[in-house]
Protein backbone atom coordinates (compact mmCIF):
# COMPACT_ATOMS: atom_id res chain seq x y z
CA UNK A 1 0.00 0.00 0.00
CA UNK A 2 1.21 3.50 -0.86
CA UNK A 3 1.56 6.28 2.14
CA UNK A 4 0.74 9.68 1.37
CA UNK A 5 2.48 13.21 2.46
CA UNK A 6 1.08 16.34 2.33
CA UNK A 7 2.26 19.09 -0.17
CA UNK A 8 3.09 22.25 0.76
CA UNK A 9 -0.16 24.07 -0.38
CA UNK A 10 -0.03 27.28 -2.65
CA UNK A 11 -3.15 29.53 -1.13
CA UNK A 12 -2.61 31.65 -4.84
CA UNK A 13 -3.06 28.50 -6.82
CA UNK A 14 -5.79 26.65 -5.07
CA UNK A 15 -7.70 25.85 -1.71
CA UNK A 16 -6.56 22.01 -1.93
CA UNK A 17 -3.22 20.71 -1.96
CA UNK A 18 -1.86 17.06 -4.09
CA UNK A 19 -1.38 14.22 -1.71
CA UNK A 20 2.55 12.79 -2.53
CA UNK A 21 2.55 8.89 -2.03
CA UNK A 22 5.74 6.46 -1.66
CA UNK A 23 6.19 3.64 -4.27
CA UNK A 24 8.20 0.28 -4.65
CA UNK A 25 11.45 1.18 -5.79
CA UNK A 26 10.61 -1.23 -8.89
CA UNK A 27 7.60 0.83 -9.82
CA UNK A 28 8.88 2.24 -12.66
CA UNK A 29 8.83 -1.04 -14.19
CA UNK A 30 5.16 -1.37 -14.04
CA UNK A 31 4.50 2.20 -15.46
CA UNK A 32 6.36 0.77 -18.40
CA UNK A 33 4.43 -2.21 -18.62
CA UNK A 34 1.00 0.01 -18.77
CA UNK A 35 2.36 2.48 -21.30
CA UNK A 36 2.53 -0.65 -23.37
CA UNK A 37 -1.29 -1.42 -23.07
CA UNK A 38 -1.88 2.16 -23.46
CA UNK A 39 0.32 2.11 -26.82
CA UNK A 40 -1.16 -0.70 -28.38
CA UNK A 41 -4.70 0.94 -27.61
CA UNK A 42 -3.50 3.95 -28.91
CA UNK A 43 -2.12 2.36 -31.93
CA UNK A 44 -0.93 4.49 -34.71
CA UNK A 45 -2.20 8.41 -32.66
CA UNK A 46 0.45 7.49 -30.29
CA UNK A 47 3.38 6.13 -32.46
CA UNK A 48 3.01 9.21 -34.67
CA UNK A 49 4.34 11.14 -31.54
CA UNK A 50 7.20 9.19 -32.17
CA UNK A 51 7.72 9.43 -35.85
CA UNK A 52 7.71 13.13 -34.88
CA UNK A 53 10.49 13.23 -32.78
CA UNK A 54 12.63 10.94 -34.79
CA UNK A 55 12.09 13.50 -37.89
CA UNK A 56 13.50 16.23 -35.12
CA UNK A 57 15.98 14.04 -34.46
CA UNK A 58 16.81 13.55 -38.01
CA UNK A 59 17.51 17.01 -38.69
CA UNK A 60 19.74 17.32 -35.71
CA UNK A 61 21.75 14.62 -36.97
CA UNK A 62 21.63 16.55 -40.15
CA UNK A 63 22.83 19.67 -38.32
CA UNK A 64 25.38 17.43 -36.41
CA UNK A 65 26.92 16.30 -39.27
CA UNK A 66 30.85 16.39 -38.60
CA UNK A 67 29.38 18.79 -35.69
CA UNK A 68 29.87 16.25 -32.92
CA UNK A 69 29.77 18.82 -30.20
CA UNK A 70 26.68 19.80 -31.03
CA UNK A 71 25.42 16.37 -31.25
CA UNK A 72 26.62 15.62 -27.18
CA UNK A 73 24.86 18.17 -25.97
CA UNK A 74 21.73 18.01 -28.40
CA UNK A 75 21.02 14.31 -26.70
CA UNK A 76 20.73 15.82 -23.34
CA UNK A 77 18.93 19.10 -24.65
CA UNK A 78 16.28 16.29 -25.80
CA UNK A 79 16.25 14.54 -22.20
CA UNK A 80 15.00 17.91 -21.12
CA UNK A 81 12.22 18.90 -23.06
CA UNK A 82 11.03 15.22 -23.93
CA UNK A 83 8.32 16.54 -21.01
CA UNK A 84 6.94 18.64 -23.09
CA UNK A 85 7.06 17.28 -26.01
CA UNK A 86 5.06 14.13 -24.57
CA UNK A 87 2.33 16.27 -23.79
CA UNK A 88 -0.70 15.22 -26.18
CA UNK A 89 0.61 11.78 -25.10
CA UNK A 90 -0.04 12.08 -21.23
CA UNK A 91 -3.61 13.08 -22.90
CA UNK A 92 -4.47 10.45 -24.56
CA UNK A 93 -3.28 8.48 -21.46
CA UNK A 94 -5.77 10.14 -19.14
CA UNK A 95 -8.15 9.95 -21.97
CA UNK A 96 -8.46 5.94 -21.94
CA UNK A 97 -8.54 5.83 -18.16
CA UNK A 98 -11.85 8.24 -18.26
CA UNK A 99 -12.82 5.53 -20.99
CA UNK A 100 -12.47 7.51 -24.20
CA UNK A 101 -11.80 7.15 -27.31
CA UNK A 102 -8.18 7.81 -28.50
CA UNK A 103 -8.38 9.89 -31.50
CA UNK A 104 -6.43 12.45 -33.56
CA UNK A 105 -9.40 15.16 -31.66
CA UNK A 106 -7.44 14.47 -28.74
CA UNK A 107 -4.07 15.59 -30.08
CA UNK A 108 -5.37 18.67 -31.97
CA UNK A 109 -7.04 19.26 -28.79
CA UNK A 110 -4.01 19.33 -26.58
CA UNK A 111 -1.75 21.46 -28.61
CA UNK A 112 -4.05 23.42 -30.47
CA UNK A 113 -7.62 24.15 -28.34
CA UNK A 114 -9.28 22.57 -31.20
CA UNK A 115 -12.94 21.63 -30.69
CA UNK A 116 -16.27 21.61 -32.65
CA UNK A 117 -14.16 21.56 -35.84
CA UNK A 118 -12.44 25.44 -35.03
CA UNK A 119 -9.89 26.56 -33.17
CA UNK A 120 -10.98 27.88 -29.70
CA UNK A 121 -9.33 30.36 -27.06
CA UNK A 122 -7.06 29.41 -25.51
CA UNK A 123 -7.74 28.76 -21.09
CA UNK A 124 -5.62 29.98 -18.60
CA UNK A 125 -4.27 26.57 -17.72
CA UNK A 126 -3.21 25.70 -21.38
CA UNK A 127 -0.65 29.20 -21.21
CA UNK A 128 0.36 28.31 -17.93
CA UNK A 129 1.48 24.39 -19.85
CA UNK A 130 3.01 26.95 -22.79
CA UNK A 131 4.92 29.23 -20.53
CA UNK A 132 6.26 26.06 -18.81
CA UNK A 133 7.61 24.52 -22.20
CA UNK A 134 9.21 27.26 -23.17
CA UNK A 135 11.20 27.58 -20.37
CA UNK A 136 12.22 23.84 -20.54
CA UNK A 137 12.69 24.49 -23.78
CA UNK A 138 15.22 27.96 -22.49
CA UNK A 139 16.96 25.31 -20.24
CA UNK A 140 17.66 22.80 -23.29
CA UNK A 141 18.82 25.16 -25.26
CA UNK A 142 21.64 26.62 -22.47
CA UNK A 143 23.03 23.36 -22.42
CA UNK A 144 23.26 22.74 -25.63
CA UNK A 145 25.35 26.01 -25.78
CA UNK A 146 27.70 25.67 -23.05
CA UNK A 147 27.83 21.46 -24.23
CA UNK A 148 29.42 23.42 -27.73
CA UNK A 149 31.53 25.68 -25.63
CA UNK A 150 33.36 23.31 -23.98
CA UNK A 151 33.82 21.27 -26.48
CA UNK A 152 34.46 23.11 -28.84
CA UNK A 153 37.15 25.85 -26.81
CA UNK A 154 38.54 23.66 -24.66
CA UNK A 155 38.77 20.01 -26.62
CA UNK A 156 42.83 19.56 -27.93
CA UNK A 157 41.55 18.30 -31.32
CA UNK A 158 37.61 18.94 -33.58
CA UNK A 159 35.50 16.84 -32.19
CA UNK A 160 34.00 16.02 -35.63
CA UNK A 161 32.78 12.19 -34.47
CA UNK A 162 31.42 9.80 -31.52
CA UNK A 163 35.06 8.39 -31.78
CA UNK A 164 37.06 11.61 -31.73
CA UNK A 165 35.00 12.41 -28.45
CA UNK A 166 35.23 9.42 -26.75
CA UNK A 167 39.05 9.41 -27.64
CA UNK A 168 39.86 13.24 -27.00
CA UNK A 169 37.11 13.69 -24.13
CA UNK A 170 35.57 10.91 -22.65
CA UNK A 171 39.06 8.93 -22.07
CA UNK A 172 41.85 11.51 -22.52
CA UNK A 173 44.32 11.14 -19.70
CA UNK A 174 44.87 14.79 -19.00
CA UNK A 175 42.73 17.62 -18.11
CA UNK A 176 39.13 18.08 -17.02
CA UNK A 177 37.27 18.75 -19.50
CA UNK A 178 35.08 15.36 -19.62
CA UNK A 179 34.60 15.76 -15.38
CA UNK A 180 33.46 19.29 -16.18
CA UNK A 181 30.69 18.39 -19.50
CA UNK A 182 29.74 15.95 -17.03
CA UNK A 183 29.37 17.82 -13.63
CA UNK A 184 27.82 20.88 -15.57
CA UNK A 185 25.55 18.56 -17.16
CA UNK A 186 24.10 16.95 -14.10
CA UNK A 187 23.91 20.38 -12.03
CA UNK A 188 21.52 21.15 -15.02
CA UNK A 189 19.83 17.93 -16.00
CA UNK A 190 18.99 16.89 -12.33
CA UNK A 191 17.22 19.54 -11.31
CA UNK A 192 15.55 19.96 -14.37
CA UNK A 193 14.21 16.50 -13.89
CA UNK A 194 13.53 17.52 -10.55
CA UNK A 195 10.99 20.37 -11.83
CA UNK A 196 9.43 18.08 -14.29
CA UNK A 197 8.92 14.66 -13.54
CA UNK A 198 5.10 14.69 -12.92
CA UNK A 199 4.91 18.65 -13.26
CA UNK A 200 3.47 18.65 -16.91
CA UNK A 201 0.81 15.94 -16.50
CA UNK A 202 -0.70 17.88 -13.15
CA UNK A 203 -0.87 20.83 -15.02
CA UNK A 204 -2.66 19.08 -18.28
CA UNK A 205 -5.34 17.47 -15.18
CA UNK A 206 -5.59 19.74 -12.76
CA UNK A 207 -6.06 23.67 -12.37
CA UNK A 208 -2.50 24.68 -10.32
CA UNK A 209 -0.10 27.31 -10.80
CA UNK A 210 3.53 26.23 -12.19
CA UNK A 211 4.60 26.63 -8.85
CA UNK A 212 2.55 24.37 -7.21
CA UNK A 213 3.29 21.84 -9.50
CA UNK A 214 6.96 22.22 -9.73
CA UNK A 215 6.46 21.91 -5.72
CA UNK A 216 4.62 19.13 -6.01
CA UNK A 217 7.09 17.19 -8.58
CA UNK A 218 10.62 18.12 -5.85
CA UNK A 219 8.12 16.83 -3.35
CA UNK A 220 7.90 13.75 -5.43
CA UNK A 221 12.20 13.40 -5.80
CA UNK A 222 12.50 13.82 -2.20
CA UNK A 223 9.79 11.28 -1.01
CA UNK A 224 10.67 8.28 -3.64
CA UNK A 225 14.67 9.28 -4.13
CA UNK A 226 14.95 5.42 -5.21
CA UNK A 227 12.15 4.83 -7.53
CA UNK A 228 12.81 8.21 -9.08
CA UNK A 229 16.47 7.52 -9.85
CA UNK A 230 15.54 4.35 -11.20
CA UNK A 231 13.01 5.76 -13.70
CA UNK A 232 15.28 8.58 -14.68
CA UNK A 233 17.94 5.75 -15.47
CA UNK A 234 15.79 4.36 -17.54
CA UNK A 235 14.41 7.17 -19.34
CA UNK A 236 17.89 8.42 -19.98
CA UNK A 237 18.83 4.51 -21.12
CA UNK A 238 15.74 4.03 -23.67
CA UNK A 239 16.85 7.48 -25.03
CA UNK A 240 20.00 6.41 -25.70
CA UNK A 241 18.79 3.17 -27.53
CA UNK A 242 16.38 5.39 -29.46
CA UNK A 243 19.27 7.70 -30.43
CA UNK A 244 21.74 4.44 -31.13
CA UNK A 245 19.32 2.57 -33.09
CA UNK A 246 19.43 5.47 -36.19
CA UNK A 247 16.29 6.87 -34.17
CA UNK A 248 14.27 4.14 -35.40
CA UNK A 249 13.59 3.41 -31.53
CA UNK A 250 12.48 6.62 -30.95
CA UNK A 251 9.47 6.05 -32.88
CA UNK A 252 8.07 3.65 -30.07
CA UNK A 253 9.99 4.74 -27.01
CA UNK A 254 8.98 8.10 -27.44
CA UNK A 255 5.25 7.27 -27.14
CA UNK A 256 6.06 4.43 -24.36
CA UNK A 257 7.91 7.11 -21.80
CA UNK A 258 5.23 9.44 -22.51
CA UNK A 259 2.03 6.88 -21.67
CA UNK A 260 4.65 5.66 -18.71
CA UNK A 261 5.15 9.18 -17.46
CA UNK A 262 0.93 9.87 -17.06
CA UNK A 263 0.68 6.57 -15.04
CA UNK A 264 3.67 7.71 -12.82
CA UNK A 265 2.21 10.84 -12.23
CA UNK A 266 -1.59 8.77 -11.36
CA UNK A 267 1.05 6.56 -8.73
CA UNK A 268 2.48 9.26 -7.25
CA UNK A 269 0.19 11.92 -6.56
CA UNK A 270 -3.41 11.97 -5.10
CA UNK A 271 -4.93 14.84 -6.81
CA UNK A 272 -8.68 14.29 -6.49
CA UNK A 273 -8.64 17.54 -3.89
CA UNK A 274 -8.12 19.63 -6.69
CA UNK A 275 -10.18 21.67 -9.46
CA UNK A 276 -9.75 19.07 -12.86
CA UNK A 277 -9.01 21.26 -16.59
CA UNK A 278 -12.37 21.96 -18.25
CA UNK A 279 -13.30 18.64 -19.97
CA UNK A 280 -14.50 18.94 -23.68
Amino acid sequence: MSNALPHAQNPAASSASPLVRTVAAGQPLSWLLRAWHDLTRCGWISLLHGVAIALVGAVMLWVAHERFWFMAGAFSGFLLVGPVLATSVYALSRGLERGEKPGLARVLETWLNWKHGRLQPWDAAQWRLVRFGVLLALAGTAWVLISVGLTTWLAPVPITSPLVFMEQVVLAKAGWLFEAWLALGGALVAPVFASTVITIPLLLDRQVSIGQAIAASWQVIFANPVPMAFWGALIMLLTFVGFATALVGLVLLVPLLGHASWHAYRDLLEVSALPEREQR
